[in-house]
């Protein structure tokens, strides 16, 4: 990604901000995980998208104070002694060059830059990235910073930036779609790794391992989500992730996996047999499930409703289960069929975003039906990634192979 991208975002973001205000986004640090290890560290993604940063513990800070608008990032000191332990910190021209932001200082300054900017300038706002999934989860950065800001300037008002930030983020540019793009051609790379080598007989953890070799051949450090690799009746468990069952002849096994490329992901669910041959039942309940991804593909556009692209989903899912002998009345469907087809793709696998609106060109949104059938062992989800176009949508993972016959044919010639 080149500077100019972050640069325009930062710029439209600046432009939300009310006057005589500070914005404060932090990249984070990796927790440890037991001793002396610690978790792998990911920059929060909000932080990325505005510096292209990827250094725990950097602070950005904007100052618009009186019109005037001033970038800044804190960066850690170089140590010596550390480099030759774990590698040299980000130095500040580094941090520069990346993202375009001409002032730089060190961390150790940035409270008494913060305190100067608040006792000299008519500061009204601090904003911070105040993002909770859940009550339960830990206090981030942003927050507990928030509460101290409070106690130390209790006439300063804490504005949520996340919003924001996620309004931003759900229209894709074009360098983020070629992102994605790369992200699904490593993927389907991936899956034919798979496909070449599942056969009834081996562990679930066995034919994952295909995948992560793909991902590793291709330099991919990360994969989007942990995957599932869910044979026979695991596969009517929506996130089953153990992976750790012996796959049966005659069964199915469903794939939802996807690549992460330089912070940009894929997601994709596939269902194959695993001795290459789809029996008559599967056959069956497989094509109603591919019948529902068509219709969700012909309707996504701009204008239609997001929640709409669910409404169409459940239609074509209830008139299938009723050919194939499951249901009777159609509010019967939930025991098959109990998750949304859709959510936005990005920089999360789950992106940012609001649902209660409209389709625009630019989103990137999956398109994933299901039907699970427990008592039957049959779990089914084909899953594809659109990007909402002026006219329509694109299917971004067509090349994925999917259809019955096509899978087949593949598994044959293996």
């Amino acid at each position: 990604m080149n500077t100019e991208f972050f640069i325009r975002n930062r710029n439209n973001l600046i432009k939300k901000l009310d006057d005589n205000s500070i914005l404060l986004l932090f990249a984070g640090y990796a927790p440890y995980k037991s001793a002396d290890e610690k978790y792998e560290f990911v920059p929060n993604r909000n932080f990325y998208y505005l510096t292209g940063i990827d250094r725990e513990k950097i602070i950005f800070m904007v100052a618009k104070i009186n019109g005037n608008v001033q970038e800044k990032l804190f960066v850690e000191r170089p140590d010596p002694v550390m480099a030759r332990w774990i590698g040299a910190r980000m130095t500040d021209k580094e941090a520069s060059q990346v993202s375009g932001i001409e002032c730089v200082d060190y961390l150790d300054k940035f409270e008494d830059t913060l305190s100067s900017l608040l006792t000299r300038n008519r500061i009204e706002n601090v904003y911070l990235d105040l993002e909770r999934q859940e009550i339960g989860t830990a206090i981030t950065e942003a927050q507990k910073f928030g509460k101290i800001v409070l106690e130390k300037y209790p006439y300063i008002h804490i504005k949520n930036v996340y919003y924001d930030i996620a309004e931003l983020r759900m229209i894709k540019s074009e360098e983020e779609v070629q992102l994605i793009r790369k992200a699904i051609d490593i993927t389907n790379e991936g899956i034919q790794n798979i496909l070449k080598n599942i056969k009834p007989g081996v562990m679930e953890y066995e034919i994952e391992a295909y995948f992560d070799y793909t991902l590793k051949k291709n330099g991919i450090k990360n994969k989007a989500f942990s995957t599932i690799a869910a044979s026979g009746k695991n596969a009517t468990i929506l996130h089953y992730s153990e992976n750790n069952c012996k796959i049966e002849d005659n069964s199915l096994m469903l794939f939802d996996l996807g690549a992460q490329y330089k912070y940009y992901n894929a997601d994709i669910s596939r269902t194959f047999p695993v001795n290459g041959k789809f029996t008559k039942r599967q056959k069956e309940v497989y094509e109603v499930v591919l019948r529902a991804q068509k219709a969700v593909e012909e309707a996504a556009k701009p204008g239609v409703l997001f929640k709409n692209l669910n409404e169409i989903t459940k239609r074509v899912l209830i008139e299938g289960c009723k050919e194939l002998g499951l249901i009777k009345d159609d509010s019967e469907l939930i025991k098959y069929y109990f998750h949304g087809v859709s959510h936005y793709l990005g920089a999360d696998a789950h992106d940012v975003g609001t649902y209660n609106i409209e389709l625009k060109p630019g989103m990137v949104i999956t398109n994933e039906p299901g039907l699970y059938i427990e008592e039957e062992g049959i779990g089914i989800r084909i899953e594809d990634d659109l990007l909402i176009t002026e006219n329509g949508c694109e299917n971004l993972s067509k090349d994925i192979i999917k259809t019955v016959e096509d899978i087949e044919e593949f598994m044959k010639n293996r």
